[in-house]
């Protein structure tokens, strides 16, 4: 019998209400599937090391990063056939259609749409991939060379870090010459995007539906960027809502 774990993390208490929403979407997909759940706080940091912790004590979110690598690598090795890693801002809204893909490992499909200059009225897609879904099956080759690669990466640094410096960024690096496995139906939605949904359409969403090449059931809401203030609790709380019941939205129906 296939083993699945599916894994989340945060520190507690939660930093916003909506993110629970979010992880209960997650807890939900996981039953729906018969997979196994876990989530974990602050235990996460345990399998980093104390140098890596110094270095990056002003940047979290890159400890983070590889936090999660040595995590979903700890529970392969405990004997579970797939493990899957969700951050706590992902959400499933179509879980009857979010389905792992027959790969021995997968990352998510970032489609950002953003404005020209920060002119909201010039838009650009940047099509990338991103680690706030990962799944990785037990004999996938490609956890260990990341793990050692960040590791590398990080050690060696003397200088500053981007936060998505081991994350997306050196994902994207890598499939950009490799072509990783993607799940195209895990995406991310920008901040514009979020606010199109919100309103039932608009020409982010529009731009987003053309760029992306297949429909998405489940996406990242960006935490990093509400905390920052690109959006307010109330709009991201619309976005989940309409994700969740407005079918007329049509974020999943791309083409």
């Amino acid at each position: 019998m296939q083993k699945t774990l599916v894994l989340q993390s945060h520190q507690q208490p939660l930093p916003a209400k909506w993110m629970q929403a979010c992880i209960n979407s997650v807890k939900s997909w996981a039953v729906l599937n018969n997979f196994f759940y876990k989530f974990i706080d602050d235990e996460i940091f345990y399998y980093v090391s104390d140098f890596i912790l110094e270095k990056t004590k002003k940047q979290k979110v890159i400890a983070t990063d590889l936090a999660r690598l040595k995590v979903l690598k700890k529970y392969l090795a405990e004997g579970y056939d797939t493990v899957v890693w969700c951050d706590a801002d992902f959400l499933v809204f179509l879980p009857e259609k979010f389905h792992l893909p027959d790969e021995a490992y997968a990352v998510g499909r970032e489609v950002w749409i953003q404005g020209e200059n920060n002119d909201s009225k010039k838009l650009t897609a940047h099509i990338k991939v991103h680690n706030a879904f990962m799944m990785f099956r037990e004999d996938n080759s490609f956890l260990d060379f990341y793990i050692d690669t960040a590791e590398r990466l990080l050690l060696s640094n003397n200088g500053s870090m981007p936060p998505q410096f081991i994350g997306p960024k050196l994902l994207t690096a890598i499939h950009n010459v490799a072509q990783c496995p993607v799940l195209e139906s895990a995406g991310m939605l920008s901040p514009l995007v979020i606010k199109d949904i919100t309103k039932g359409g608009g020409r982010s969403l529009e731009l987003f539906q053309k760029k992306s090449s297949q429909p998405i059931y489940a996406a990242n809401l960006c935490n990093s960027l509400f905390e920052s203030g690109a959006y307010n609790a109330n709009t991201i709380e619309k976005c989940i809502d309409a994700l969740k019941t407005d079918k007329h939205i049509n974020v999943y129906t791309i083409k």
